[in-house]
């Protein structure tokens, strides 16, 4: 299959990707090895641990794969303080995009004051060091009106991004178990009619395929967390999305085997 001309290349989609390494049993070496497939597919961040920041800025160096941290992840209750120090730190050991997650419980209790003021600090620390911020909202736990509250907060403080899930946000299903749903199509389509194109939308939780990747795009999103990147890319080449190609190699030398993500 031929994409028409009007489809995204593949580095358009290799950038769409923040490479996604959050999960609590990753070890340094998986770390390391996940920085290598980001700068290999040449994504737009790597997504990390806070105290793994330092190590994945010096990898990442010189790739124009930027190194992205979580701030109070994955459920938002830290105080404004510590969200701020952190995102602080994060940014002076060489982060330049912070993932933060909101106060879910006063989003619910209705303390807008506070939820506001809680972003407000964060975003002006992520400004004033020439970093930008995503806010996190886990929409499992939400509802419409929560959500619209949260966009029109965020777009009176103008941050660079509003995302949809942790990817962690797991609540009771009616059997018992816990899961999640993450980006799913009416809270994206909800996000995108009530934020202005000047906040972008990344969707996070259940982008796994191609398909899924394309899907939100064309609901509004322009970033996705995603840990399948390898999968993604590789079915793009193969599809025969149009070049460019990630760090500038050709097509038939470039298609590798994907490994299974988290």
């Amino acid at each position: 299959m031929n994409p028409a001309a009007s489809q995204p290349s593949v580095i358009d989609l290799a950038k769409m990707i923040d490479h996604s390494l959050l999960h609590p049993t990753m070890t340094d070496a998986q770390l390391d090895a996940g920085c290598a497939v980001a700068a290999r597919y040449d994504v737009a961040t790597v997504c990390v641990k806070p105290y793994y920041v330092p190590r994945a800025a010096e990898l990442l160096k010189g790739t124009g794969v930027l190194v992205c941290s979580v701030v109070s992840f994955p459920h938002g209750n830290s105080q404004t303080s510590i969200k701020v120090r952190e995102a602080e730190l994060a940014i002076s050991e060489g982060a330049r995009e912070i993932d933060m997650v909101a106060n879910v419980g006063r989003v619910l209790g209705g303390d807008l004051r506070y939820v506001a003021g809680d972003i407000q600090h964060v975003n002006d620390a992520c400004v004033a060091r020439g970093a930008i911020l995503k806010v996190i909202f886990e929409n499992d736990y939400l509802q419409d009106t929560h959500i619209i509250q949260l966009c029109e907060i965020c777009t009176n403080i103008g941050v660079a991004f509003v995302k949809t899930s942790t990817g962690y946000g797991f609540v009771k299903m009616p059997s018992g178990d816990y899961n999640y749903r993450g980006a799913t199509v009416p809270h994206l389509k909800l996000m995108r009619a009530h934020c202005p194109e000047t906040v972008r939308i990344k969707a996070a939780g259940g982008v796994r395929t191609l398909d899924d990747l394309l899907k939100v795009r064309a609901l509004g999103a322009t970033r996705i967390g995603a840990t399948a990147t390898e999968a993604i890319i590789n079915e793009a080449v193969t599809r025969g999305f149009p070049g460019p190609y990630p760090s500038g190699n050709d097509q038939r030398s470039w298609v590798a085997p994907a490994t299974p993500g988290y």
